[in-house]
């Protein structure tokens, strides 16, 4: 038997027994898919097994998350840090090969994947960032190809999608898709749902495409791998496939997510002509890990030109790094340019931070959904990225939020670059799932969401955010800061620049300005004491955004019964502080607690309590002017002052 195909088999084997001895997992994508794994990994991949990975290596995602089984296997093979113990403990707790590819858990992976498309545009934003740092450094010290493996799910999926059209629009040559073109789903032959003609979809796009005829065949796939290394175009390559070939449910649905029993199993290792459990022989661990030892010399010649670079060419050598590094910004001299413009529209405020922290911390880039001139998330100096212009800082993502969220993730992911979004606040839903993503890998994203609330008026509802902040906050580790203040929107530039946390900047189409007793400091605590009457408070009110500056105006009107403001701009930053700071915020014994704030979210219970009041937003608003639509939603002090002032006269 040829070697290739023989160690074909032995990873089928393996694949099959991990995901039987788990009695989870899918086994019908995992051994389809093996040839064209195999090809990629022993013929073409740069790669790096040690923990400090090699910048020059090519990225793989795996956008078919559920075929993770096929992929462990592989790392096990060609020696990175994957063992047979490993396998055995597939979908288990705590091991390092959980049910779908985890970042920072398994080595070599370099996007979380699972939610099918998301890989595919992530694949896109590194291949934007490789093209982006290629241009500004040069080949030698940054090329790669990127690689992402997708089945027919991933392509069904609209963010798969609009990520390839960006792809095919930019001309980004380094990007090859794999895609396992099974013609399975869980449901069954995909053309119960679509006939859609691949090729000619990813043609009128701008893509390459390659058609396999046997995806099953290895010289075939590596073939069709090396032909795509030379194109000027994204490339596509279609590989029909027989989704479970070699097993009895081979070719149908049935195999998709189905454990092989244990005599199943035994019959298709004795068809392959393996033999043992979790067994692979000497010869083909040194076959494959001929790769592995290639690709340590590449990587081995790539730290030399560094340290023959830090030598021969130092000022490059110190450009390349510095460009990466955490510069120092004098925040304090931002917002005294913020101060000095007087008050401003909340979005025009953002913009002018992002554009000042960007002339110092330089490898910031990013974009919007078609929308620059209305969120004012723009580079005004950073030029335009294109196939003409690598080094444009401002990516045109047109109108696609749910590709935009992920392909900003990959290009987080792919180095050490500052990557911000924007949209409208009402749009964000389109992107909650890259959202929870760059939240689980803690990617460092910026999203500025902008026209954050009912008082956009004209456009109605549609356009009116109303839930949309309780959706954002319920994400785990995502920092959702909405300023009141210059000093706030400031700070959370500054909490995005130096803590590297997904955030989300929510800012105002209304104007906004410094307040008394706001600062950068305070806003860095998510929440801090703005405004106290002289008689003895009693009364706790928090608020955020523009809000703040009415809560203000209704404590004004509660000076006899006494009351603080607290302003709030991100509630995860404060409730993350000592109780010692907290203690100083808030009032020992109020009477009552308030809540004022131009959303449904109901966070606010935990601040105000069973008994405190919630002047927020419990239904759909008209079209019309943006005042009027905020004041007709009861956001206007004297109401809101003689409710709390009605409500606090029976608990006196």
């Amino acid at each position: 038997m040829d070697i290739n195909q023989k160690a074909i088999n032995y990873l089928k084997s393996i694949t099959a027994e991990t995901i039987s001895n788990a009695k989870s997992g899918h086994t019908g994508s995992a051994i389809g898919a093996s040839s064209i794994l195999f090809a990629l990994f022993k013929d073409h991949l740069r790669f790096s097994t040690q923990k400090k990975q090699c910048p020059v290596r090519d990225r793989f995602v795996l956008s078919a998350g559920h075929a993770s089984a096929l992929l462990y296997s592989c790392l096990h093979l060609f020696g990175f840090d994957i063992s047979v113990e490993d396998l055995k403990s597939f979908r288990t707790c705590g091991s390092k090969t959980p049910g779908h590819p985890e970042y920072n858990v398994v080595p070599a992976v370099e996007t979380t994947t699972g939610p099918l498309g998301q890989g595919i545009a992530n694949a896109v934003g590194m291949a934007i960032a490789e093209s982006m740092l290629c241009e500004r450094f040069g080949k030698e010290l940054v090329s790669n190809y990127t690689y992402c493996y997708a089945g027919d799910g991933c392509l069904m999926e609209g963010v798969g999608m609009e990520a390839c059209s960006l792809a095919g629009a930019l001309k980004l040559n380094k990007l090859i898709l794999l895609y396992d073109s099974n013609n399975i789903t869980i449901d069954g032959n995909t053309n119960i749902a679509t006939v859609d003609d691949m090729g000619k979809k990813f043609e009128a796009m701008g893509w390459r495409v390659i058609f396999v005829k046997n995806g099953n065949e290895y010289k075939d796939c590596t073939k069709a791998i090396a032909a795509a290394k030379k194109s000027d175009k994204p490339v596509i390559v279609i590989f029909k496939t027989v989704i479970g070939l070699g097993t009895k449910k081979a070719g149908t649905n049935a195999v998709h997510a189905y454990p092989l029993p244990k005599e199943e199993l035994a019959e298709f290792k004795t068809a392959l002509g393996v033999e043992g459990s979790f067994y692979v022989p000497d010869e083909i661990y040194d076959y494959c890990r001929i790769s592995k030892t290639k690709n340590e010399q590449l990587n081995s010649a790539y730290n030399n030109l560094i340290n023959n670079l830090k030598v021969q060419n130092s000022e490059k050598y110190k450009e390349f790094f510095a460009y990466f590094k955490q510069k120092n910004i004098n925040y304090a001299k931002i917002l005294s340019t913020l101060v000095s413009d007087g008050e401003m529209a909340g979005r025009d405020a953002c913009g002018k931070v992002l554009n000042e922290i960007s002339k110092i911390q330089n490898n910031f880039v990013g974009g919007t959904a078609d929308l620059a001139p209305s969120t004012k998330a723009y580079i005004n100096d950073g030029g335009d990225f294109s196939e003409n212009n690598r080094l444009g800082k401002n990516i045109h993502f047109g109108i696609r939020e749910h590709a935009m969220g992920a392909v900003a993730n990959g290009i987080a992911l792919y180095s050490d670059l500052y990557v911000f979004d924007s949209t409208f606040l009402a749009f964000s839903n389109y992107m909650l799932p890259p959202l929870k993503m760059r939240a689980m890998m803690n990617a460092p994203v910026l999203s500025v969401f902008t026209h954050d609330s009912i008082d956009i008026g004209e456009d109605g509802p549609t356009h009116q955010p109303i839930e949309q902040l309780g959706q954002l906050r319920q994400i785990v580790g995502l920092n959702v800061i909405r300023p009141a203040t210059f000093s706030e929107m400031v700070a959370a530039y500054k909490i995005f620049v130096e803590t590297k946390t997904p955030t989300v900047i929510v800012a105002t189409k209304s104007k906004i300005k410094e307040l008394e007793n706001s600062s950068i400091e305070s806003a860095e605590h998510g929440g801090y004491a703005i405004f106290e009457t002289k008689t003895s408070p009693k009364i706790e009110i928090f608020a955020t955004g523009r809000e703040v500056a009415l809560a203000i105006e209704v404590a004004k009107l509660l000076e006899s019964e006494g009351a603080r403001v607290i302003s709030v701009p991100c509630e995860k930053l404060f409730d993350s502080q000592p109780d010692s700071y907290k203690k100083t915020v808030r009032l020992k014994s109020s009477k009552l607690k308030v809540a004022i704030e131009a959303s449904c979210d109901y966070v606010w219970h935990k601040y105000v309590g069973e008994n405190g009041l919630i002047f927020g937003v419990t239904d759909y608003q008209t079209s019309g002017n943006g005042n009027e639509v905020y004041f007709n939603a009861g956001f206007d002090s004297k109401l809101i002052a003689k409710k709390i002032k009605a409500n606090y006269k029976k608990i006196k």
